[in-house]
């Protein structure tokens, strides 16, 4: 596509868009000043208008939600594209900058919780402006501004830099307006890189955040174990406790008994451990649940909240299109009434619920008269059958959060909805706010961190345990042979980054190899499906024995004595790869030169003479062997590889996860390994040369026995199910 435009004036909204969303445009200075931009299509139609273009291009963008939204965000980001030509004016600039600023106190995004052309049309504004902006971009005037622009500038700088060197230059900005310097990177509210030692260290910093004063706290629902996503949270808590000299509160959100057990406590202090989080303290919001309930009153007494007996469906069709609830206007005494039937759990009280009375025309639905207080029969897993009723997340957060002195509540921006939530609800509780700091969720390809389908693959047999080496649990990742280290290198990488990207786990299981190989011991395995069995004629009628270092490079993976012997078991594989005449190395002996080949009638092979060679040059043989003497030493091994869990990389939100459950996701292969693996430890982390990593699952327990390796991933790209 051709963008003409005049001479000096290109649209840098519409150029920005192009280039975020990768959509090749090629820009023509071709017209009189003072026409507006043409975009010419391949199909050679016109589109006219820097706007209309502009939409254009956020709906054939393959950007998930770029411009195409519900009518209500569609509109926002219009609005804001109107908005945006008041950054060319000279005298409002400043008052467009604090306008944007003070919205983005509450706000990640311009609209919704995703980038969206709306974004670009005012980061193209501001970068346009120069050095009016960069000015003010040094200066901690619009600290909101600021962050949001670097945010988005650092995440495209890629995509952008040829962008900012042909038209930003222009009008004396520098490659700053796109990627930050290292001297000023540190003062910005987003990710930086800095290099130390040659280590990467991934700095983020937290708004309104005091040396010594901050106070977090890491909030789980035990009702599953931690898994990935969940680690992101917990590690970034642990970050900012340690930059800022902080403190960390554990909390078990254990408001729903229908889904939690002391199980699941038990297993989320495990995990935490294994993730090395240094808290302060440990609290249930159970423990607040008298406060918690004398809150609800007042706020029934202040007439901030009512009891509702609608049924819940059509509550839920009444929240979405705004209509009052009939029972909004009862009186203080009727919801006091009521309420204490809830308290009792009546048959009466049982068909009701408490709401917040917020606003049921406001157009975030989360503000519409959300349920406070919920009634359930169900003992509790701490303190039984007390109570008859429990709080909502959404009533119970920000009061524990402001209870309990927190600073700053981390929350992945599927939430970001309910911030306004959030903060009118302490409004109404009388507390001051605590401020709200949002990153993305972490989303993996082929992966359910939904815990209702992890619980159901648990439920119907589909994996062993919640510590499955195909779950994403972090008992599972680690069982699978992932080292913490890695996990947390991976997820620091990406910082508190607010956008929400679909991760391959190709990317961790690659850092995770960098810290394993250095220092895994290595070991040589023979698959025993058609092995075969290669005779040297001239070889040592009576094996010997040399003790051999287990890792060439690092001393500290230890020894092992390897058997010499005439009589060698090599892989299947090799044996169908050799030529009569062909020499070949055997590893970690020398070479030899295969004089015969024999298969029985179906044409398998069998057996294989030869000679030893051992002056032979190694560097010029094709083949490397891997083989273990023939002898009664060998052990047993099962190796065990595993797939997705699903079909599909992403899950579409209407989609059931049942329809694209992977029928195939975990192979056994029967293998002999060298006699030294007997004395293999459950989560050791070893090499089976040519084959790969492998985590020790089952040691040696006894001869009838296999031990049980399960395969570790290098990051390479796996095919689904292999």
């Amino acid at each position: 596509m051709e963008l003409h435009f005049p001479a000096g004036s290109p649209p840098l909204h519409v150029i920005a868009a192009a280039k975020i969303a990768q959509i090749p445009l090629t820009g023509k200075p071709s017209l009189t000043s003072g026409s507006p931009p043409t975009l010419l299509l391949e199909t050679g139609q016109r589109i006219n208008g820097a706007n209309d273009i502009l939409r254009y291009i956020g709906r054939i963008a393959s950007l998930p939600n770029f411009y195409e939204r519900d009518a209500s965000q569609s509109s926002q980001i219009d609005e804001w594209i109107d908005y945006a030509p008041v950054f060319g004016s000279g005298s409002e600039f400043e008052g467009a900058c604090a306008f944007v600023n003070e919205y983005l106190l509450q706000h990640t995004f311009l609209v919704g919780n995703s980038l969206s052309i709306a974004d670009v049309t005012i980061w193209a504004g501001l970068a346009g402006a120069g050095l009016r902006w960069e000015s003010l971009r040094k200066s901690k005037k619009y600290q909101n501004l600021v962050r949001w622009f670097n945010s988005i500038s650092a995440e495209y700088d890629a995509v952008l830099s040829d962008f900012t060197a042909t038209y930003l230059a222009k009008k004396g900005s520098t490659k700053a307006a796109v990627s930050k310097p290292k001297e000023t990177q540190a003062a910005s509210n987003s990710q930086s890189t800095v290099v130390e030692n040659g280590v990467h260290a991934f700095e983020v910093d937290l708004p309104h955040a005091e040396v010594g004063k901050v106070k977090l706290r890491f909030a789980p629902e035990p009702s599953g174990y931690l898994h990935i996503g969940h680690s992101k949270a917990a590690l970034l808590n642990q970050y900012f406790a340690n930059r800022y000299k902080g403190q960390i509160i554990v909390r078990f959100d254990d408001t729903n008994p229908d889904k939690e057990s002391s199980e699941f406590v038990d297993n989320l202090l495990k995990d935490i451990e294994t993730l090395g989080i240094k808290y302060n303290a440990i609290t249930y919001t159970s423990d607040y649940f008298p406060q918690l309930m004398d809150m609800a009153e007042k706020l029934i007494h202040k007439g901030l909240a009512y009891i509702d007996d609608t049924p819940r469906e059509k509550m839920k069709e009444e929240r979405m299109v705004g209509i009052e609830s009939r029972c909004r206007t009862h009186s203080i005494k009727q919801n006091l009434d009521l309420w204490k039937e809830m308290i009792a759990g009546s048959e009466r009280g049982l068909m009701c619920c408490l709401r917040g009375k917020l606003n049921m025309q406001d157009p975030n639905k989360s503000m519409r008269d959300p349920v406070y207080y919920r009634c359930n029969l169900t003992p509790h897993h701490r303190i039984g059958s007390k109570y008859k009723l429990y709080p909502t997340y959404d009533f119970c957060c920000p009061f524990v959060d402001a209870v309990e002195g927190i600073t700053h509540a981390l929350r992945s921006s599927e939430y970001h909805d309910r911030n306004d939530q959030y903060y009118r609800i302490q409004t109404d509780m009388g507390f001051k706010r605590v401020h709200i700091y949002e990153f993305s969720r972490l989303n993996m390809v082929y992966t359910l961190l939904s815990k209702r389908k992890l619980l159901w693959f648990v439920q119907n047999g589909k994996v062993e345990s919640w510590d499955d080496a195909r779950f994403p649990t972090v008992q599972g990742i680690v069982r699978r042979g992932l080292k913490i280290e890695a996990l947390i290198q991976f997820i620091l990488e990406q910082g508190a980054s607010k956008n929400l990207n679909l991760m391959e786990w190709d990317k961790l299981w690659a850092i995770n190899k960098k810290i394993i190989d250095p220092v895994c011991p290595r070991y040589t395995a023979v698959i025993e499906e058609r092995r075969a069995l290669l005779v040297l004629t001239d070889g040592p009628k009576d094996p010997f024995v040399r003790i051999l270092a287990k890792h060439k490079k690092y001393e500290g993976a230890g020894e092992k004595a390897v058997t010499y012997s005439n009589r060698l078991w090599i892989d299947y594989a090799d044996a169908i790869s050799i030529s009569v005449g062909e020499e070949v190395t055997l590893k970690d002996w020398g070479n030899a030169i295969v004089k015969e080949i024999k298969k029985d009638e179906d044409g398998i092979v069998t057996q294989l003479l030869g000679v030893l060679n051992l002056e032979g040059n190694v560097k010029k043989t094709k083949l490397k062997l891997t083989w273990l003497p023939d002898t009664t030493e060998l052990v047993r091994l099962n190796l065990i590889n595993f797939g997705y869990l699903i079909t599909k990389k992403k899950l579409e939100e209407d989609e059931d996860f049942v329809d694209v459950v992977n029928p195939c996701t975990k192979t056994e292969t029967l293998a002999l390994g060298e006699s030294d693996m007997r004395n293999l430890k459950r989560g050791d982390v070893i090499q089976l040369e040519r084959k790969g990593y492998y985590r020790c699952d089952v040691p040696l327990l006894r001869s009838s026995k296999p031990i049980v390796l399960y395969a570790i991933p290098d990051g390479k790209q796996q095919t689904v199910g292999k």
